[in-house]
């Protein structure tokens, strides 16, 4: 049993997480850069970071299975095209409803669960998958026939949230293989060498040519949201219960959209909120269903 005092750091821990993940669309928009560029600095410098502690405990790292390294790369390239995406999706359209689109990876886990281990799910997930995609209509209606991105941007990080999920399903076997460094260090790598092929064969990206403000933007993405962020989450993982963490985090979104309205200007309309409500809904009785089973 936890103490008290343990407790109360890891909350403090993943509120302290999310709060600084939930800025991560704010830093990609405020970058002067390709949304893909910036994802690949976000993976790139995390990897730089990350690499300096695998090195320090290089024989644990060789003792993995070509298997457990497989699993982890595979994981990591599923996760830079998500990234990737999720970050175009923001270059797009705004920084709140990609955002809250790619929160539907639980949706997607639970279908590719059930595709690929035959993992049966129950009545409440099929029913918060009903209402996710109505929340997710109610958004979309509204911009369909105009030009302002936000229908595309909605696409986008749908298809994000897919390879989102994609990860977190080669995540749930790579972590029985190997401790959380291990498989964070080999699947940032893999995702940083997977946005920069993207970058490469694209001549419409380049790595360089861009400001000091952003170079700026790019450290705090890749140290602090990347490896900081996830790092406080991962620790509260590790002393409160999945059904603590994971509805939380669906706080994202929200922080995210009171952040871009305050610092980017950015409001959203009647039908954005009331398809974001409902979105945040299904998602939770999502993660809920699939928790409790």
């Amino acid at each position: 049993m936890n103490s008290s005092p343990s407790i109360i750091k890891a909350y403090l821990a993943l509120f302290a997480g999310l709060l600084i993940i939930g800025f991560s669309a704010i830093l990609i928009k405020s970058a002067e850069a390709p949304g893909m560029v910036t994802a690949f600095y976000r993976v790139g410098i995390a990897s730089l970071v990350l690499i300096i502690p695998l090195i320090s405990r290089w024989s644990q790292f060789r003792q993995l299975s070509r298997k457990a390294i497989i699993i982890a790369a595979a994981g990591g390239v599923a996760f830079g095209i998500d990234t990737g995406l999720w970050s175009w999706a923001i270059e797009l359209s705004n920084a709140t409803i990609p955002t809250l689109m790619a929160n539907m990876a639980p949706v997607w886990v639970g279908i590719g669960a059930l595709i690929i281990f035959r993992e049966k799910q129950r009545r409440g997930f099929w029913i918060g998958l009903a209402i996710a995609i109505t929340g997710t209509f109610t958004m979309a209606w509204q911009s369909f026939n105009l030009s302002d991105g936000l229908f595309s941007g909605i696409i986008i990080s749908l298809l994000a949230g897919v390879f989102y999920g994609i990860y977190h399903l080669f995540t749930q076997q790579g972590r029985s293989m190997m401790n959380t460094l291990q498989y964070l260090s080999i699947s940032t790598f893999a995702a940083a060498t997977t946005v920069a092929c993207i970058i490469i064969v694209n001549p419409n990206y380049s790595f360089t040519g861009y400001s000091d403000t952003t170079w700026i933007i790019w450290l705090v993405y890749g140290i602090g949201v990347h490896v900081g962020g996830w790092s406080l989450i991962n620790y509260s993982q590790g002393h409160l219960k999945a059904t603590t963490v994971s509805p939380t985090l669906l706080g994202q979104p929200v922080i995210t959209a009171i952040a871009a309205f305050f610092i980017l200007n950015e409001a959203l309309s009647t039908w954005q909120i009331a398809g974001g409500i409902i979105v945040i809904a299904g998602i939770y009785l999502v993660n809920i269903t699939r928790i409790k089973k």
